[in-house]
């Protein structure tokens, strides 16, 4: 399952880019393979261009990316936050980002960082110049408020989704019950025809029988339980049509909006 299949993705992208407007703070979606399933937000060229841009601080990098929890310090000295997307307990994806500093940095620590990554050292702390200087509360705050506020998001599309085809099935099981209903009527009008046929045979035995005397006592006796066949077969048919009439009840609430919502409260 992945999210693209069933988020507005639209609005999935709003949340994030009002997001990092408010914050500042870098930030991207990612999918449970680690591949963009957002715009990147806010990311800095310290981290783009020039760490992410080394293969050794690629490397580092797609380790943090890989290992990072929470609130984290990367590998190259920024404060970086990854908040795992959840749908149903299974794991989507993750909101990967921060890119600032916890405070002023100390430039030796970053020439070191350079050095080790193959960037030129100047232009490093240049970029570096550049990085926004957060509190790590403040940090902390934002990047869970975002994990929460997707998740929130996510979590109400899937349920929006997965209502929609429950509400889709239903209404096509209205129809093939309404079809249903209509058979069941049609059946238990030509067990009504049956029902009269048998009370006329019935009494129609009963006269022969009465005719006949004592010859006709057995066919009486037939007579009797072809009566009593035809009542069993009334009180069923009419428990039937109480059944049937029930049925068609729901169904035409089923039908009517108001009605369905409703029945699906209750």
């Amino acid at each position: 399952m992945k999210i693209q299949e069933f988020v507005n993705m639209e609005e999935f992208e709003k949340l994030m880019s009002n997001w990092a407007t408010a914050t500042g703070l870098a930030t991207v979606a990612v999918d449970a393979d680690g591949n963009y399933i957002s715009e990147c937000y806010n990311f800095t060229d310290f981290c783009i261009k020039y760490t992410r841009g080394s293969s050794e601080g690629l490397k580092r990098c797609v380790k943090c990316d890989q290992e990072g929890r929470g609130v984290y310090k990367c590998h190259a000295g920024l404060i970086d936050f990854s908040i795992d997307l959840v749908v149903k307990g299974e794991k989507l994806g993750a909101v990967i980002g921060g890119q600032v500093l916890p405070n002023d940095p100390d430039e030796d620590f970053f020439r070191n960082v350079a050095n080790e990554i193959g960037v030129n050292e100047d232009k490093y702390i240049a970029a570096l110049q550049k990085v926004r200087v957060r509190s790590e509360e403040a940090i902390n705050a934002s990047a869970n408020l975002l994990g929460q506020i997707l998740n929130d998001f996510i979590n109400s599309e899937f349920d929006r989704k997965y209502v929609r085809s429950i509400v889709v099935g239903l209404k096509e099981g209205v129809e093939k019950t309404s079809a249903i209903v209509k058979d069941i009527t049609r059946s238990t009008e030509e067990l009504k025809k049956l029902q009269n046929k048998q009370k006329i045979l019935s009494l129609n035995a009963n006269v022969e029988a009465a005719r006949a005397g004592e010859h006709g006592k057995g066919f009486s006796v037939v007579a009797m339980e072809v009566g009593k066949l035809s009542e069993s077969s009334s009180v069923a048919n009419e428990r039937i049509e109480t059944l049937v009439r029930e049925i068609a009840q729901v169904v035409n609430n089923m039908h009517d909006p108001k009605k369905f919502e409703m029945l699906m409260k209750d």
